[in-house]
């Protein structure tokens, strides 16, 4: 991976590129590869908590005393917590066989899961003895109901990517191809062929493969690394429009390398850099990329100084954090409650700050 180093060049004209739509989500997978997605941790205690919030309200309507509704509602808990969690361990070990199916089939054994769990319950209950007689029927269609209603919520969880992602897709096209980004790009490009062919080549080069990546049909996410080889690029290509004015700095861990990130969501955030950073000083700006990994999380930091006085008492330029809330939305889709995301400012330097699984 090669560091972008400080080109001496011309700036081109004083056309300023306006700031990048960051997209919304990523482009998703086919809705049946995603509806099982019992495997995130979110998931998980989003449907233990409603089964849990549903057994304490149904057994208010049997207790006559609030003694009596705390025996009922742990008697009832024993039986359908271990139900919940063998569906939901289920659903994560069967994940990609079940995504293979159709919607409705997926609905049908998703119920079909969830009566054998309600069998499974009543099973617990009636062998420790709690109860005396064993309600297969009653046990199995409760089962299969709270089950349908996890699995509807999981596919309205799904399909809540589909519309954002259009609209990522739009905004991702618009932000590659925009005319002044282009323009800018090119005008340096020729002011570079005669004195600098080498460097005219290297910078064609990479606006082709922002090119490339922005019209390609990305899956549900790529590496950090892939992330950071495109920042690189683009950053390669400004760094001629801006000469000295722009310092960059990589501090790059490779063992963060393998983490998981949805498509094109890194080098939005360097080119916000960019934009709110380096356009408005004269003197220019420093910016930082780190990626550190610690443990089982990979932190991601994205810095950049910013001009005077804009940190003392002038706001962040409107659209900014638009932006980064699409940021935050597209990685808690990927990495649910997993996903850390921060922002804001730090001294004279605005920090983003992502933390993520190292893990797919």
């Amino acid at each position: 991976m090669r560091n972008p180093s400080i080109l001496s060049a011309t700036p081109s004209p004083s056309s300023r590129t306006k700031p990048a739509s960051v997209p919304a989500a990523s482009v998703p997978a086919p809705l049946g590869s995603v509806v099982f997605d019992a495997c995130q941790i979110g998931v998980v205690l989003r449907a233990v908590l409603f089964v849990e919030v549903v057994v304490a309200v149904a057994t208010l309507f049997l207790a006559a005393s609030p003694s009596e509704w705390l025996l009922l509602a742990a008697t009832v808990t024993g039986g359908a917590l271990p139900a919940t969690l063998l569906w939901l361990l289920v659903g994560c070990a069967l994940k990609k066989p079940l995504g293979r199916l159709p919607l409705r089939a997926q609905y049908g054994a998703g119920a079909l899961l969830g009566a054998v769990a309600g069998l499974y319950g009543c099973g617990l209950l009636r062998l420790t003895g709690v109860i005396a007689a064993s309600a297969w029927v009653a046990s199995a269609l409760a089962g299969a109901l709270f089950a349908s209603l996890i699995v509807a919520a999981l596919v309205l969880r799904a399909r809540g990517r589909t519309p954002a992602a259009t609209t990522a897709r739009l905004e991702e096209l618009q932000s590659r191809i925009r005319p002044h980004f282009l323009f800018n790009t090119l005008n340096s490009a020729i002011a570079l062929v005669r004195h600098e062919p080498a460097k005219a080549e290297a910078m064609l080069e990479d606006l082709s493969e922002l090119f490339r990546q922005a019209l390609a049909d990305p899956g549900e996410s790529v590496t950090l690394a892939d992330e950071i080889a495109l920042a690189e690029r683009y950053l390669a290509i400004e760094q001629v429009r801006f000469g000295d004015r722009m310092r960059v700095r990589w501090d790059l861990d490779p063992d963060a390398n393998s983490a998981r990130l949805p498509p094109l969501l890194l080098q939005p955030l360097v080119e916000n850099a960019v934009k709110h950073g380096v356009e408005p000083s004269p003197e220019g700006a420093k910016l930082r990329i780190r990626t550190e990994r610690r443990g089982s999380m990979v932190l991601i930091e994205v810095i950049n100084s910013l001009p005077p006085l804009r940190w003392a008492d002038e706001p962040l330029p409107r659209g900014h954090g638009i932006a980064l809330g699409n940021v935050r939305d597209r990685l808690h889709l990927l990495h649910d409650m997993r996903a850390q995301f921060s922002a804001g400012l730090d001294q004279k330097h605005y920090r983003v700050r992502i933390a993520i699984p190292a893990e797919p």
